[in-house]
């Protein structure tokens, strides 16, 4: 019996699952365990059920193509060939597709971006902006072929031949519709602001709606400072777009119209204004006529004689409160002055010399203290009517 080296009896056996057809092209179904993509974007994981396990591997290749995020526990499918990894010495399935068991990728994906993009409040009703009323200009992202942009300038030149429409071109389905989606929103809030914008395709398949399911989308319309009304499909489709934006059409028709404000509309209400206006300045100046029909007839009810007479008697009472009050503060000011002259008369030297008292001056200076003056000064002694001049003989102190 001939021996083998390991390595020998691994390649003969790669070789038999190479050889064998069924292997080359296998479906598996079972349950996603120990999921883990790599730095490098290639994804390990097992397929299980009751029974058994399988090793499985992705390249980034195919991993990147995925629609939905895999997570364990979920029901799969996946396709690829069966081999054997030498290093290992174990078999193991090269996915090259992966799609959920039952729903399909599509619908997986798109509510798991929804609930983890919700989650972050990017569809809050309270970040919604209101749409301007009277828009003069509106930019339009959509494909520059088709009945979309046809069926919005159509729509919106009936209803405002005025209005401007401002169209920048963008893919809407495929690779890289996505990104220059996005981009072109970015574009209008940046580099040429307009008051509203329309965002949307015509029908189609899931497939081609995708790219309003994608994360760039949604978060350039959450972001969008100028105010975006999606319209994308038909009225039974529904896009993460449809959730972000600040109103969603069911058509791009519909989006024009909910845009665009009727200009014959506007005219009629702009008339039906105007009348009611003109009904209440005509009601105002009927009842203030009326008012000023009343004060003239009560005014002509009384003759001027009489008007002028209750002056004159307002006149004659005013004339005389002011003499009589001008009389009550002169006799105030009258009595105050007399006041102020007793007391200054009071304080009057010579009133004090009238009551018999003498002022004795020497050198000039009135003399308040015995000690002042020695025997034999001259001193002057100043009476009510007059003064003399006398000679100290003797000094006693003491009072009276």
């Amino acid at each position: 019996m001939a021996v083998h080296s390991v390595s020998a009896l691994t390649q003969y056996i790669k070789r038999m699952f190479q050889a064998e057809g069924m292997l080359r092209n296998v479906s598996v179904e079972g349950e996603l365990s120990n999921y883990k993509m790599y730095a490098s974007g290639h994804c390990y994981f097992t397929l299980k059920d009751e029974a058994a396990s399988l090793k499985c591997v992705m390249f980034k290749s195919r991993a990147r193509l995925l629609r939905f995020r895999p997570e364990n526990g979920m029901k799969l499918v996946a396709a690829g060939e069966i081999s054997v990894y030498e290093r290992d010495g174990a078999y193991q399935l090269y996915v090259e597709s992966l799609l959920p068991k039952g729903a399909g990728e599509l619908s997986v994906a798109f509510e798991q971006l929804k609930a983890r993009l919700g989650a972050e409040g990017l569809f809050s009703a309270a970040h919604k902006k209101p749409l301007p009323p009277f828009p003069r200009t509106i930019g339009v992202v959509t494909s520059l072929s088709g009945a979309v942009l046809r069926d919005i300038h159509r729509v919106s030149k009936r209803r405002d031949p005025n209005i401007r429409l401002a169209l920048y071109p963008t893919l809407v389905q495929g690779e890289g519709a996505a990104a220059a989606i996005a981009h072109a929103i970015r574009f209008f809030n940046e580099r040429y602001p307009v008051d509203l914008l329309i965002v949307g395709r015509g029908g189609g398949s899931a497939e081609d709606l995708w790219a309003f399911n994608e994360e760039p989308v949604v978060r350039a319309i959450y972001e969008s400072r100028i105010p975006v009304i999606s319209a994308v499909g038909h009225e039974t489709d529904t896009t993460l777009a449809d959730y972000a934006s600040d109103v969603r059409a069911a058509t791009p028709s519909q989006a024009a119209e909910i845009a665009v404000p009727e200009r014959l509309a506007l005219a009629r209400r702009v008339a039906e204004c105007e009348a009611r206006l003109q009904k209440a300045l005509k009601s105002r100046i009927s009842c203030e006529r009326e008012r000023v029909e009343r004060l003239s007839a009560a005014f002509l009810k009384r003759p001027p004689q009489a008007l002028l007479a209750a002056r004159r008697q307002r006149l004659d009472a005013a004339a005389d409160a002011l003499v009589q009050g001008t009389r009550r503060a002169l006799l105030e000011k009258q009595h105050a002055f007399r006041v102020a002259l007793e007391k200054l008369e009071m304080l009057n030297p010579l009133h004090v010399l009238g009551r018999g008292y003498a002022i004795v001056e020497k050198s000039g200076t009135a003399v308040r203290s015995v000690q002042e003056l020695a025997a034999g000064d001259e001193v002057r002694v100043r009476l009510a009517d007059g003064s003399f001049d006398a000679a100290v003989g003797g000094l006693r102190e003491g009072g009276l």
